[in-house]
């Protein structure tokens, strides 16, 4: 049995793996906030309860904000700030009493849906969550490319490409830049971006639904939000070249950006050719959590010992 944890600013889910990729057990809590202590306590009474559900001892995978060092083996990057600093995966492998293993939650997205999601088969994976914040994750023949610094894949970090003049500097970003995709990509940047052009401030879900009611302010919203992903995209393309693109988060769930993103991309990248589809996670919002699970073999010894 593999056990994943997503480890969310706002719930913690866990999920508790067969060999076959079938769910055994489910749980999800509230997140602790600014509290480093609590959180700790709260993934290992969420491992003890799967492993009371299944009656089996499974390794365990966390997904995360941020990233762990590799310099200095602390959590760094991270939003939910009251991680950064601590030596993470020791502190929970010491309550647990077994080694744990831990991927920035973007990488977990693109290694579930590499695996048996959206890109299974395929040889690179790029996958970016559209959510709260906007991370992305790279895998390569189904292993996790983390870089050696550990920042592979944190494209939502990098200014807006081709910017235009009404777009500069762009938003503040909690990184202390400006103008980072995040701020534009994200749920609340559409929103704030919508607020911004027509005094209405509306949930993305919302904003999503009245363009596609033929509201005028929200589509002109949803366009600008499609060229900013495009080009956004286009930068990977050019990078990576990968060959599939796998969106996932709440805003991956707006149809727009399947259909309209594939037939912009190629005005974008280089040479004119972009044709690597762009499809929705496969397996949602679970497919985090699955991916942290996968962290680890399936034939371990600790995924295989009986509670």
């Amino acid at each position: 049995m593999r056990i994943g944890i997503d480890l969310g600013g706002t719930k913690t889910a866990g999920v508790a793996l067969a060999d076959d990729g079938s769910e055994l057990a489910r749980h999800r809590v509230e997140s602790p906030r600014h509290d480093y202590d609590a959180t700790i306590a709260t993934v290992v009474d969420l491992v003890r309860r799967l492993e009371g559900d299944t009656g089996q001892r499974g390794t365990v995978g966390v997904g995360m904000p941020g990233t762990l060092s590799p310099l200095t083996g602390r959590v760094k990057n991270a939003n939910s700030v009251w991680l950064n600093g601590h030596r993470f995966d020791r502190d929970l492998g010491e309550a647990l009493g077994r080694e744990v293993r831990c991927a920035n939650d973007a990488n977990c997205l693109a290694l579930s849906e590499a695996v048996d999601g959206a890109a299974a088969g395929h040889h690179v994976v790029f996958a970016a969550i559209l959510g709260t914040g906007t991370g992305a994750g790279v895998v390569v023949d189904g292993s996790v490319l983390s870089g050696r610094n550990g920042v592979t894949g944190e494209w939502g970090h990098n200014p807006l490409p081709w910017a235009r003049d009404d777009e500069q500097p762009g938003p503040a970003c909690y990184c202390g830049r400006r103008g980072c995709i995040e701020t534009w990509l994200s749920g609340p940047g559409l929103q704030r971006d919508h607020r911004a052009a027509t005094g209405e401030q509306l949930p993305a879900e919302e904003i999503a639904a009245r363009a596609q009611a033929y509201d005028i302010g929200a589509d002109a919203t949803l366009h600008r939000y499609v060229d900013r992903l495009t080009r956004a995209l286009a930068h990977v393309v050019n990078v990576l070249d990968p060959d599939v693109i796998v969106l996932g988060g709440g805003l991956s769930n707006i149809e727009r950006l399947q259909r309209e993103v594939p037939l912009r991309l190629p005005a974008r990248v280089f040479g004119g050719e972009a044709t690597a589809p762009v499809r929705r996670a496969a397996h949602g919002d679970a497919s985090g959590v699955r991916g942290a699970a996968r962290l680890w073999p399936s034939d371990h010894p600790d995924s295989r010992e009986q509670g």
